[in-house]
């Protein structure tokens, strides 16, 4: 029978294992400067033609505005993105990657598959679409 009284601490267990991952990966790369809880920014970033305002980062990755802003200081003290105020409405301000930005691309998406692959192991892909539905469920009640 499962502990299904320990899920939260199952979850972080998860989260913990799957950061472990993705940070020996970018060590064995030699990518400096970035941690796994960038990935969502860059994966946002590197799906944009051009400059985006923050406000539609922190839309995207669904965190805190604060959040997203710390780690696009990072991003860019590492040379990875740069910001720039909007020229038209001083509140505005834009976030988009410079070329080493988007060189990680081949690296970011070699992470993520070898990152998803290990999460599902061989889960058929219905388990795999129910599972994702559950995470959604759980993560609803927790924002209500």
């Amino acid at each position: 029978m499962a502990d299904v009284e320990g899920i939260a601490g199952q979850i972080a267990r998860i989260r913990e294992k799957a950061n472990a991952l993705v940070e020996r990966e970018l060590r064995d790369r030699r990518i400096k400067g970035i941690v796994p809880a960038h990935g969502p920014v860059l994966a946002f970033l590197l799906q944009q033609s051009g400059p985006v305002p923050i406000k539609a980062v922190v839309e995207s990755v669904r965190r805190v505005k604060s959040t997203v802003t710390v780690t696009v200081s990072t991003l860019e003290k590492h040379g990875y993105l740069r910001k720039f105020p909007c020229e038209t409405d001083a509140r505005v301000t834009y976030v988009e990657l410079t070329a080493r930005g988007r060189g990680l691309r081949k690296d970011f998406e070699a992470i993520s598959r070898g990152l998803r692959s290990r999460l599902y192991g061989d889960m058929s892909a219905n388990d795999r679409e129910r599972l994702v539905k559950q995470l959604d469920q759980i993560e609803k009640n927790l924002s209500a």
